[in-house]
């Protein structure tokens, strides 16, 4: 029998959850020889500004326990350059695109987002208001209800395109970021941009990376994850896309029982750019074994109920 894999996130249909996450997947086409665009729920680009940014020098990435550090500094070509020679072989192969959208101000927001919506082949636009090592824009909105609430609600008047505002960890209660998010007429949230972090080399006794801070990502931050995840689901009624060290099904399923309706995965492509096929065929083994025909069904599936103690 086969298992219908498809979401759905506001206006859009995927024909499964599984989504590229942005900043560890370029553009896309980087990995089109290795994974079929098309077969993934969407692509989720670098961060765009309006103009070409070449982020932070190296350094710029270091290893850790269970994950890692980045402080790319969003480089990036522009928003111009993406719609003029990226976007239309992203469209040739198949790819729901969603594309990083950021800005160092709320015009700039509203001025990538208008080129993106003018330049067809786009299926949503993620707002980047997260990224936790650069100085301006960004994170700035992001840990502001108030600075979240405006840069929403002006990208919501700019564009057609589903908005989904991408969330940062780094606050004391993200989900009254989301229904900020939601009040604002965000289609959508995705969380967790990645966690606030340094290494220091103790042979140099200075940074390990040239910006000293930088974002913690991979398997280290899955359970905190999970956890926010579940609390913006409970607090919002718009979907919300989870990431946050997923490395195969059982993590994917983690995060849709606790009310993801998608999930992004990044720091695991690095390490096994095959990841794709391999978690699509766990989630069908897991369906099957659990009669399951729909995998809709599982989102918020988590019961909360404690397990029996187990005395020695």
């Amino acid at each position: 029998m086969a298992r219908d894999l498809s979401v759905r996130i506001g206006s859009l249909v995927l024909p499964n959850p599984l989504i590229a996450a942005s900043g560890c997947f370029g553009y896309g086409l980087e990995y089109e020889d290795v994974v079929d665009l098309s077969r993934l729920g969407g692509v989720c680009t670098k961060g765009l500004f309006m103009t070409a940014r070449e982020g932070h020098p190296p350094p710029r990435i270091v290893e850790t326990p269970a994950g890692m550090i980045n402080a790319i500094g969003l480089q990036g070509i522009g928003v111009h350059r993406f719609v003029r020679e990226k976007l239309p072989l992203l469209r040739e192969r198949g790819a729901r695109v969603f594309v990083n959208v950021c800005g160092t101000t709320i015009d700039e927001y509203v001025e990538v987002t208008k080129v993106l919506s003018d330049a067809g082949g786009v299926a949503a636009i993620e707002l980047n208001i997260s990224c936790p090592n650069i100085k301006e824009g960004g994170i700035q909105f992001g840990c502001s209800l108030i600075g979240t609430d405006q840069v929403v609600a002006a990208v919501r008047k700019a564009t057609h395109l589903p908005v989904i505002p991408k969330l940062t960890p780094n606050v004391t209660d993200v989900a009254s970021f989301a229904r900020a998010a939601e009040s604002a007429g965000a289609d959508a949230v995705s969380l967790v941009n990645t966690f606030l972090a340094m290494a220091i080399d103790v042979e140099t006794r200075r940074p390990a990376i040239t910006n000293v801070l930088g974002g913690l990502s991979g398997p280290a931050i899955r359970p905190i994850a999970v956890r926010m995840v579940w609390e913006c689901a409970k607090a919002v009624k718009i979907p919300v896309i989870g990431m946050g060290g997923i490395t195969d099904a059982r993590d994917t399923l983690e995060f849709l029982l606790a009310g993801a309706t998608a999930v992004q995965i990044g720091t695991a492509n690095f390490v096994d750019p095959f990841v794709w096929g391999k978690v699509l065929d766990g989630l069908d083994d897991y369906m099957t074994r659990h009669g399951v025909e729909k995998l809709s069904d599982l989102i918020g599936a988590f019961d909360p109920t404690p397990p029996k103690a187990v005395h020695a």
